[in-house]
């Protein structure tokens, strides 16, 4: 218990006092936002403005990790250090698609393919050591059966097809976390709030696993607490990166965060056995990116627009809504959906205590 509170506390106070740094590196060379041109209006004021801010986010996340083992004395374990080294890989990608957009003074940057090609061999590799790593007891990070608060053992799909569902999820996280990111401190708040629900989820995993507890609640999961501890830590992060990021931003994530933190959201869901959860917990993640999916059907099916803009974050503001109100409200909403998935984890355990 005490090593999540090192942990959050650690990548806070680092996050907080290293992101100026990190903005007065990135500024010096001119590593400013590109804005989309068909945005709104009010956007076109921030470009210029410092990016690829990601990198202060995985470097205080994995200071408050290693920082917590080093205070208490504990091991790390290898369910949260592959966890951690899916996160740096996909901000490695995202690192790179941040550059190729300063580089060419463009909003754009790799390619959709190469993207695609980086998050499926970051993906591959994580899913296949995550299904071989075992502890004494033979229990491994993952397990081939599709979860929701924990294994569901009808819906196994077996090594090929837990690899090929791994691919799935972090694609679809790390571009969710992504999609979202469009306006100040809209992503980092959204991803702390749900970083906030895995460390209860850990913890409480922890205190009720079925090496120590024999009851028909009992978690059958790897290394659990250490996994609170990296949620800590990177919720840690997100909180003093957001000092600097809320409006008006001195500085943006950029792919290099949004892609390392929908990474890390995957991670945790797969190693937590909560892969279906995280569609609650995360609700505010989900309806950006179907808005997405369903204004380019509705697009090419009708020729017409669900949406002003998407994703729909846009669409309120081209609406007339303030920034700062729709950043609120969709933190208020992101809130209510952790609250929503909390409640359901606990109520299933409940129900099995019962």
């Amino acid at each position: 218990m005490r090593g999540i509170f090192i942990a959050a506390g650690i990548a806070l106070a680092l996050s907080i006092l290293l992101t100026p740094y990190v903005i007065r590196f990135f500024a010096r060379r001119g590593f400013g936002q590109e804005i989309r041109s068909d945005g709104p209006e009010s956007h076109l004021g921030k470009r210029g403005t410092p990016t690829m801010g990601g990198v202060g986010i995985v470097l205080a996340l994995w200071a408050g990790y290693a920082g917590a083992h080093l205070v208490t004395g504990t091991p790390m374990t290898w369910s949260a250090i592959l966890v951690l080294l899916l996160t740096t890989a996909l901000g490695a990608v995202g690192f790179a698609d941040d550059f190729l957009k300063l580089r060419r003074k463009h909003n754009t940057g790799l390619g959709v393919t190469s993207k695609l090609v980086g998050q499926t061999l970051t993906a591959t590799v994580f899913g296949v050591l995550a299904l071989r790593i075992a502890d004494g007891g033979g229990l491994t990070p993952a397990s081939t059966a599709i979860s929701f608060v924990r294994d569901i053992p009808m819906l196994t799909l077996g090594a090929i097809g837990f690899v090929l569902l791994c691919n799935l999820i972090v694609a679809t996280w790390s571009n969710a976390v992504n999609l979202t990111d469009g306006l100040d401190g809209l992503a980092a708040g959204i991803s702390a709030m749900a970083l906030g629900s895995y460390v209860i989820i850990g913890f409480w995993q922890y205190r009720n696993l079925c090496s120590l507890v024999e009851a028909p609640s009992c978690y059958e999961v790897r290394d659990p607490l250490d996994i609170a501890v990296v949620a800590a830590a990177a919720m840690g992060a997100c909180i003093g990166f957001l000092w600097w990021n809320a409006a008006p931003a001195k500085i943006f994530m950029g792919d290099t965060g949004s892609l390392a933190l929908g990474g890390l959201l995957a991670g945790i869901c797969i190693v937590t056995r909560t892969e279906l959860l995280l569609l609650v917990i995360g609700g505010v993640l989900v309806a950006e990116t179907l808005s997405v999916a369903i204004q380019v059907v509705m697009f090419k099916s009708t020729g017409r627009r669900m949406f002003r803009m998407a994703p729909f974050h846009h669409h309120f503001e081209l609406a007339g809504w303030a920034e700062t109100t729709v950043i609120i409200r969709f933190w208020l909403m992101a809130a209510i959906c952790a609250a929503l998935g909390l409640g359901l984890f606990y109520s299933e355990w409940l129900g099995l205590v019962r």
